[in-house]
């Protein structure tokens, strides 16, 4: 059976989500960048064929990459969504440790032990023990 690693220690998924995040960065800079290098040359009168026909262009392009970058966080809200729905491996069940186990220390053992009761050998003891299944 194979086992895939927790989401959270996912490093396609983190980078998935990063580079997301960078590209929304990338193309909001890109964006207001040039709308107001375009809004200062258009109300100052100085603006140029250049500005104005390219500015456009280059400000439509930084918006395909905020919506590149927001489809790339909700695939990863998806993955995210969809992992909860993974089924989980089933958990082994370890019983607890308690204090009255058989094995004590050697100054315990005259103080606990009955007046009537012979100490079995520590051979037998482990004998009993169950074997951790692995």
């Amino acid at each position: 059976m194979s086992t895939r690693p927790r989401l959270t220690r996912s490093i396609p998924f983190w980078g998935l989500l990063v580079v997301s995040v960078a590209t929304i960065a990338g193309g909001w800079y890109i964006t207001t960048d040039k709308i107001g290098s375009m809004t200062t040359t258009l109300t100052d009168g100085s603006a140029t064929g250049v500005d104005v026909y390219v500015g456009q262009t280059i400000a439509q392009l930084g918006s395909i990459l905020i919506g590149a970058g927001v489809i790339g966080v909700l695939l990863a809200l998806g993955i995210a969504a969809l992992s909860t729905l993974r089924p989980q491996p089933p958990v082994e069940v370890v019983e607890p440790i308690d204090g009255t186990s058989e094995t004590e220390t050697a100054e315990e053992a005259p103080e606990a032990a009955p007046s009537g009761a012979q100490a079995q050998p520590a051979a037998a003891t482990e004998a009993e023990e169950p074997v951790a299944a692995r």
